[in-house]
């Protein structure tokens, strides 16, 4: 497939998920040249959406919806204000582009975080995972089907924790030895576990918006007594 044909598919499927009810769409690509999704990449460099995942010629296709976005933007704002109640610096760089080249692989989450590297990427605007860190927390909104199995991707880039919500439950996963393994606790905020996330993100969906807050701000000054 040609990139100006894979670009019109991309596209057509735009149009066709703004009239669905569907969380997101994507779809799944197989040998695809490193040079193809480069200029993907290029060709959507200001857009939120679609968004690309590259794992050695395969490459998944993201395109988003209010649906998806919604609990993306839930978590990250329950990140942002634990780190600020916990006293933590830290970064947000969103849904930033990281990739290898010579892992030949890529991808975009759908929020990261620098925490304990902050101190490493202090004024960078441009992040260069050949020489800086990879972000110290990463969150994965993966509540459709198919979907491209990113955690060996993250593990080559050498992400250390990964939050992934399902739409029902959060899971936190740490790495070690080159895998990752499901844990209860967060390393990156320590004495938030996975329970009491899951748990912030259905009152998100029932209480005002401020009434929530003052709930997330009210639990984290008590963990922190």
């Amino acid at each position: 497939m040609s990139n100006a044909t894979l670009i019109d598919e991309v596209k057509a499927r735009e149009s066709s998920l703004a009239v669905s009810s569907s969380p997101a769409e994507k779809f799944i690509l197989y040998d695809v040249w490193w040079e193809t999704y480069e200029q993907l990449l290029a060709n959507y460099n200001e857009r939120q959406s679609p968004r690309f995942a590259y794992d050695d010629g395969t490459l998944e296709i993201m395109i988003l919806s209010a649906k998806h976005e919604e609990p993306s933007r839930t978590i990250a704002s329950l990140i942002e204000i634990l780190a600020e109640e916990f006293g933590i610096n830290f970064r947000n760089l969103g849904s930033t582009t990281f990739r290898r080249k010579k892992l030949k692989k890529g991808f975009e989450p759908d929020s990261c975080f620098y925490i304990q590297n902050v101190g490493r990427i202090k004024g960078k605007e441009e992040i260069d995972l050949e020489v800086d860190p990879p972000p110290d927390l990463t969150v994965e909104i993966d509540i459709t089907s198919p979907s491209l199995n990113r955690f060996p991707i993250y593990a080559a880039i050498g992400i250390p924790e990964i939050w992934r919500y399902d739409g029902a439950r959060m899971m936190f996963y740490q790495l070690s030895g080159g895998a990752y393994a499901e844990v209860k606790e967060s390393a990156a905020l320590p004495r938030v576990n996975s329970q009491i996330v899951t748990q912030f993100i259905a009152e998100s969906r029932t209480l005002e918006r401020l009434d929530w807050l003052r709930r997330v701000r009210a639990w984290a000054r008590t963990a922190c007594e």
